[in-house]
């Protein structure tokens, strides 16, 4: 490409993304289409996979429930049933894969059977883990390492508030502890822990919420002032992650963290948001006890304030397999153009008490 056409192509964002080394180039003239299964695959990161797959050129089926819709089309097989009954037998009995993607493993019992049915019928398994395997440790390290897995965890949480989070993270390491074991035993398993996900689809609307409180003219509340550093995820990277990882015969029994290189505290990343939007919003601190003591949990009015938040350290990734996340203003970037040009209709569900937010800043 001369260097007019690349200069113009790089102003437009024109230019072909740059090769990862985590996986090899192909010789020219060969092909090689995997039959990948993807265990979930219809909201959020299991839409980005199935599509990646897609323009590779790979046959995907969808194993889930179908209580959502896709909009594959005609393009994967769908695979309707519940993977905690019989049905991921029924369905997957005398099925071979080429690798699978597992979105949807909760619990140790979902391990074991994702195992035992897919045992000697897959070349690669990935599970999808959670930074909160870390979190339901005793005095988990910020960040966290892989190493930093093993050690006593936390007894079950008095505030009832926190009980959803705790078993969750109990639940993602019984399942990671029934895949080594598997592992241990040859089946070709590699589980990838990520911290929250932030994207144009995520169905939380965890950044969205934000975005809307920067466009309607009045204070955004920064719950303690924001000072706590953030270290989250990219879900177009994510994706990339986990379909360039299919095949990689040394990642077997490994795990491995995935996030951003970059920890803004998240006063920091709204300064960015509101740049990217060209608001004037002000960024008010107010203290957490306050935000209480007015009807209103924190967590609600500011989605990266809540205490069940991970930090992962993301360097094996790239020291092992040379992975190395898209820049956190790339994403950022993207995530506002998305809102901008395709603002949703309705608000996120923390938004409905938006008007006793700012009583709290107004004093009203």
């Amino acid at each position: 490409m001369c260097d007019v056409r690349r200069r113009r192509a790089n102003e437009t964002g024109l230019l072909p993304a740059r090769r990862s080394r985590l996986t090899p180039a192909r010789p020219r003239g060969t092909t090689f289409a995997m039959d990948v299964l993807v265990i979930g695959g219809n909201r959020f990161v299991g839409q980005l996979v199935a599509w990646r797959l897609l323009a590779g050129g790979h046959r995907v089926s969808l194993l889930n429930r179908g209580r959502l819709p896709d909009p594959f089309g005609d393009r994967v097989e769908r695979l309707r049933g519940d993977r905690t009954t019989a049905d991921l037998d029924r369905l997957l009995r005398d099925r071979r894969f080429d690798a699978a993607v597992d979105l949807a493993a909760y619990s140790g019992e979902d391990g074991r059977r994702a195992a035992e049915v897919l045992g000697g019928r897959v070349g690669h398994y990935l599970m999808v883990s959670t930074g909160q395997v870390y979190l339901v440790r005793v005095g988990c390290p910020r960040p966290a390492r892989e190493t930093d897995y093993e050690g006593p965890l936390m007894p079950r949480p008095a505030d009832p508030a926190d009980h959803e989070d705790w078993e969750y993270g109990m639940g993602k390491r019984a399942c990671e502890d029934a895949l080594a074991e598997a592992a241990a035993a040859g089946f070709p398993a590699t589980r990838v822990r990520i911290p929250m996900v932030n994207g144009e689809r995520d169905h939380l609307r965890r950044i969205e919420g934000y975005l809307w409180r920067l466009v309607d003219g009045g204070p955004v509340i920064v719950p303690d002032g924001g000072g706590h550093r953030v270290r989250h995820v990219y879900g177009g990277e994510v994706a990339r992650f986990l379909c360039e990882l299919l095949g990689r015969r040394e990642t077997f029994g490994q795990a491995y963290n995935l996030a951003q290189e970059e920890t803004p505290t998240l006063l920091e990343l709204l300064e960015g948001l509101r740049e990217r939007l060209g608001s004037r919003a002000e960024l008010v601190p107010v203290p957490a006890e306050q935000l209480r003591a007015a009807g209103l949990e924190p967590v609600d009015v500011s989605p990266f304030s809540g205490r069940w938040m991970s930090f992962l350290d993301p360097a094996r990734a790239g020291e092992e397999l040379g992975f190395r996340h898209a820049s956190l203003d790339r994403a950022l970037s993207s995530i506002v153009a998305s809102f901008l040009a395709h603002p949703p209709a309705d608000r996120p569900a923390g938004y409905a008490a938006r008007a006793r937010e700012l009583a709290v800043v107004w004093g009203g």
